[in-house]
């Protein structure tokens, strides 16, 4: 039974840094695309940062520049390098394992990151 639990998440000020991990269990980590995403209160759950088995990153607007995505297949952890964080950053992160081809999607339960103004 696949397993992500992800770490990391507080409370912090406005302009500070976290770093993120998520470590997976009970699936072939390497071949799978893992992503970040954050979920805020009364909205939609939205990408982060993706990163491609091959190790190929691809961010949304919002994090380019400030966020890095990274992993470490032999550890079977993708992270998630937070840098000058913003109030507006504010929700549930949570990781994703995909294996696009056979539709195999797999999610962890989600670190709360707050960041105060």
């Amino acid at each position: 039974q696949p397993l992500l639990v992800e770490s990391g998440g507080g409370l912090v000020q406005a302009g500070e840094s976290l770093k993120l991990s998520c470590v997976v269990s009970g699936i072939t980590f390497r071949t799978y695309d893992m992503g970040w995403y954050r979920q805020a209160p009364g909205t939609q759950r939205e990408l982060v940062a993706v990163i491609t088995r091959d190790g190929g990153a691809n961010y949304t607007d919002s994090a380019k520049g400030r966020f890095t995505i990274s992993r470490d297949n032999a550890k079977n952890t993708v992270f998630l390098q937070m840098n000058n964080l913003q109030p507006e950053d504010t929700g549930v992160y949570l990781c994703n394992a995909r294996y696009t081809i056979l539709a195999k999607s797999f999610w962890g339960q989600g670190t709360q990151v707050t960041v105060a103004s």
